[in-house]
């Protein structure tokens, strides 16, 4: 048997019968990991705010034997989060994991960019993420059992990036919010395990859907192209990410990176940069 059946059978031993909540699930990488999640045995519950997307994906979870819960959902309202774990509870009586999924992306020149799309991403974003904390961890800690909550960050959590600020601020603040998180799991001594999903490029529509209008300045417009066509030509579908991610975590990881070789090669040099206390230099190559 090869190492990937081997890390394979161990997702499927850990996650098999379990209750998982997905936001952002209608589509990228919150749908791969629905399909994932519903090969290994799990009960899902979807959660987005694009209805016509979300039923369509359980539609097809369900023709291949998945149980699925579908919930609209805005994750930067409060109160509706907490429905969904209502409903999650009342569906499947327990829950076992968390993923906090949904985002946006947001392009342009970081004081040009209008205040309510920063406000948007910050909302959802990181208040989408502390939402769904608020919601489903007082329920996992009176569960008593063994529980894991995924926050999904990026590569662009560690890496700032030109013309998308917001996106650098959320996840970089993922970051900060799940290391609180772990830390204050291992004070409670509680049976949760925190993982951080750090993506590099995956095959999914998200530079599209940030894509400028008409009359953005050609560099804002280029970059958003090769951002794009990165992702296309070098990333992998969000059903392989989610198999490395499930993996990682079934193996207990904190740190769920799946493309390790693509951070690792210029996370030392930002690393030495601010240890040497080095000026930060643009390079888009």
């Amino acid at each position: 048997m090869s190492s990937t059946e081997n890390s394979t059978s161990s997702a499927a031993e850990t996650f098999d019968g379990k209750t998982v909540v997905i936001t952002g699930a209608s589509a990228g990488i919150g749908a791969g990991f629905a399909r994932h999640a519903a090969s290994l045995g799990m009960r899902l519950v979807l959660a987005d705010i694009a209805a016509d997307r979300l039923e369509a994906l359980a539609g097809e979870l369900r023709a291949g034997g998945a149980e699925v819960e579908t919930v609209v959902v805005d994750v930067a309202d409060a109160a509706s989060v907490e429905s969904l774990a209502e409903r999650a509870y009342a569906r499947f009586g327990s829950v076992d994991m968390l993923i906090n999924n949904a985002g946006i992306m947001a392009m342009g020149y970081s004081w040009e960019i209008p205040a309510e799309r920063w406000d948007a991403a910050l909302r959802i974003n990181i208040g989408g993420y502390v939402n769904g904390l608020r919601a489903f961890v007082p329920r996992l800690l009176e569960q008593g059992t063994k529980a894991w909550v995924l926050n999904v960050s990026s590569v662009g959590g560690m890496l700032p990036s030109p013309l998308m600020a917001p996106y650098s601020v959320t996840k970089f603040g993922t970051l900060a919010l799940s290391e609180s998180l772990h830390y204050e799991m291992q004070m409670r001594q509680a049976p949760i395990q925190v993982s951080v999903v750090m993506p590099d490029s995956v095959k999914s529509e998200i530079f599209r859907a940030a894509q400028p209008g008409d009359g953005t300045p050609p560099e804002i417009a280029g970059f958003n192209q090769q951002l794009q066509a990165r992702a296309d030509e070098q990333g992998i579908t969000p059903e392989e990410h989610a198999r490395r991610v499930f993996d990682l975590v079934a193996g207990g990881a904190y740190w769920a990176i799946p493309q390790p070789e693509m951070l690792d090669a210029v996370l030392q040099g930002r690393t030495d940069m601010i240890l040497s206390r080095a000026t930060p230099t643009l390079n888009l190559g």
